[in-house]
């Protein structure tokens, strides 16, 4: 795992290219490498994480072995000895990316279909003067770009690219979806100039021009029929964990999994420690507030499988350390608050390891999340009809729980996917969005589905959504920038693009199964550990940040939502916040995540706007023009 970093055009210079190389040394702690060529205005930066060949053969930028193509690369290959054998590739080193280059000097574009793995890959063509960018099939690993007066830059975080002479003028949709989704999705950034190129798509730069196109969709992985054969779809479906856990364990460095004690996380650690000939080392993170804390029924886990298990537990304080870095590890707005415990567990597992594998993918893929019911429950005829006299009664005459179910009925049709992921999320609705915001945006998130070969029911078109969106731009986002933060590799064995295939064609009954989740996958984890062990509600990976936020965290509200930060930023309208603050406050207890993005939002906007024309006065929490 590493970090990339380069350019094409203009008068670009070395020095800027070690600078933004530098940037992210933190991905990549091990080795730096650079290519840079004055008269083309080409550079290619490279911080690396050794995992695979520790040898210096192995560093980037790496040359391809007929001279014309040079690289530099992020991520892991997983099945590159086959894809050597496959293109009939002698090599010298044992890395992977070796056998890269030299399937794409062999195939061009075509060698991305052969990898499986999560990476992002850069390639210079130094005969035909062409800049070539990869992004992997789900998104996992990141990929930046800013394409500007015939020049193109590109890195692994924002970050670096932050160190060139572009534009930055704030993108208002961008603002609008953040409050909408905690998250910015698609291409778009919180700068209109900088863009992500999105998962299952490559870039082509040629003579100050950028093509796009996509090499893999999960629309056209979409089969006619489904898998509904129990007994068979489950056989298929433990190979394929087995497989990929498998190939996701190939290291020459120390590796462990991350262990939630939840489903998805401890089937990779019992299906690791199957393969494993040695205890496999475990990592979890609990909470003092026994309500979030999953650290005994990860224990529990880790006894039964016999597993190297290390845990952590989590108070405030620890929280409130990592919260004032939160936007310099993510770049713009990023508002899942379970980023703090992932940066907390990646901080724990690298005193120990340098991978780890982790269980993301499981619920989308699966349908664990509670949007599936969600999706199924709009869609009844009744709740269709009646919705807004459904939504009246809840919100006047309904507890908290109710009342904020009552805005889950508040969607607009055709953009009810995201809306059902957004009020799950206890994020903003698009009426109140277009409420608070004082420069009026739309949403700018795309929720078509490219046409398949099967008709798609709800649910299914609720989870694709996810696995379009929010895997990897949010959830993927996360973990990707925690980890690194740490120089850790995560690996995600549940997302190896056969199984996404896999998952897209499986019968939805064996998905959802009445009011079960993740029906089929949960039975080839019952074949390896007992079923009473997860006998209880579903959780997730969350932290106790309503009860946080009223207690020991109340400062974030005092300081980021003053009526000066928040009129000083000229954002949102300052008297809805104020509102929203003493609502919290007085009891409506579910508006904390739509004060938390609140606060995520004005942070970022005072330390990345505002700092060369104002100060923040931390006696007074004001904002003070310079």
């Amino acid at each position: 795992m590493c970090g990339i970093a380069g350019f094409v055009g203009r008068n670009f210079t070395r020095q800027q290219l070690d600078k933004m190389t530098g940037i992210l040394q933190h991905r990549g702690p091990d080795a730096e490498g650079f290519y840079f060529d004055a008269t083309a205005g080409v550079g290619l930066g490279h911080r690396r994480l050794s995992v695979l060949d520790l040898s210096s053969l192995a560093n980037q930028p790496f040359r391809s072995r007929d001279g014309r193509y040079m690289m530099v690369y992020n991520g892991e290959v997983y099945n590159f000895k086959e894809v050597a054998a496959q293109f009939g590739i002698e090599t010298i080193t044992t890395s992977d990316t070796e056998v890269i280059i030299e399937a794409f000097a062999k195939k061009g574009v075509e060698a991305i279909n052969a990898l499986n793995g999560m990476f992002s890959i850069a390639i210079w063509d130094e005969t035909e003067k062409k800049l070539f960018l990869f992004r992997d099939r789900v998104g996992v690993k990141p990929l930046y770009y800013c394409l500007d007066n015939g020049a193109i830059a590109f890195a692994s975080e924002l970050k670096a690219l932050f160190t060139l002479p572009f534009p930055k003028e704030i993108n208002q949709s961008a603002i609008a979806d953040f409050l909408y989704l905690g998250y910015i999705p698609g291409e778009n950034t919180i700068y209109t100039t900088y863009k992500k190129l999105k998962p299952g798509h490559y870039l082509v730069f040629d003579k100050e021009r950028a093509a796009i196109d996509s090499y893999w969709r999960p629309e056209d992985k979409i089969e006619p029929d489904v898998l509904a054969d129990e007994s068979l779809a489950k056989k298929k479906l433990k190979e394929l964990v087995f497989s990929s856990v498998e190939l996701s364990m190939i290291s020459d460095v120390p590796l462990g999994v991350f262990l939630s004690g939840g489903i998805d996380s401890s089937l990779v650690a019992s299906v690791a420690q199957a393969i494993s000939s040695s205890p496999v080392k475990t990592f979890s993170i609990g909470f003092r507030e026994n309500k979030y804390n999953e650290s005994p029924y990860a224990r529990q886990v880790a006894s039964h499988i016999k597993s190297d298990h290390t845990e952590f537990i989590v108070n405030h304080d620890d929280a409130i350390e990592l919260i004032d870095g939160l936007t310099g590890i993510y770049d713009e707005p990023y508002a899942d608050p379970s980023a703090i415990p992932t940066l907390l567990v990646s901080q724990l597992a690298r005193k120990q390891v340098t991978v780890a594998l982790s269980g993301d993918g499981g619920d989308e893929l699966f349908w664990g999340y509670g949007f599936y019911f969600w999706a199924r429950r709009l869609n009844r005829l009744p709740v269709k009809m009646f919705r807004k006299a459904i939504r009246s009664g809840l919100y006047n005459f309904g507890d908290n729980r109710m009342k904020r179910a009552s805005f889950m009925f508040d969607y607009k049709p055709e953009r009810i996917k995201s809306h059902i992921f957004s009020q799950e999320q206890y994020y903003f609705t698009e009426r109140e969005i277009n409420e608070l915001l004082l420069i009026p945006a739309d949403l700018s998130i795309d929720e078509d589905i490219i046409s398949c070969q099967r008709r798609l029911d709800v649910i299914e078109q609720q989870s694709l959504f996810d696995i379009k969106n929010y895997l990897p731009e949010e959830l993927l986002v996360k973990t990707d920038r925690a980890s690194m933060h740490h120089a850790l590799e995560v690996r995600v064995p549940l997302l190896d693009y056969r199984l996404v295939e896999f998952a897209l064609n499986l019968s939805p009954d064996l998905k959802l199964w009445g009011n079960t989740g993740k029906y089929l996958l949960k039975q080839v984890l019952y074949d390896l550990l007992p079923k009473e062990i997860f006998d209880r509600p579903k959780w997730g990976f969350a932290i106790p940040l309503q009860y946080w936020l009223s207690h020991e965290l109340r400062f974030l509200l005092d300081k980021y939502l003053s009526e000066s930060i928040v009129e000083g930023c000229g954002l949102v309208n300052n008297s809805k916040v104020q509102y929203i603050k003493q609502q919290f406050l007085a009891g409506k207890s579910y508006l904390y995540n739509r004060l938390w993005a609140l606060i995520q939002l004005h942070k970022w906007y005072t330390e990345n706007v505002l700092k060369n024309s104002m100060i923040f006065d931390n006696t007074n929490e004001t904002l003070v023009r310079l």
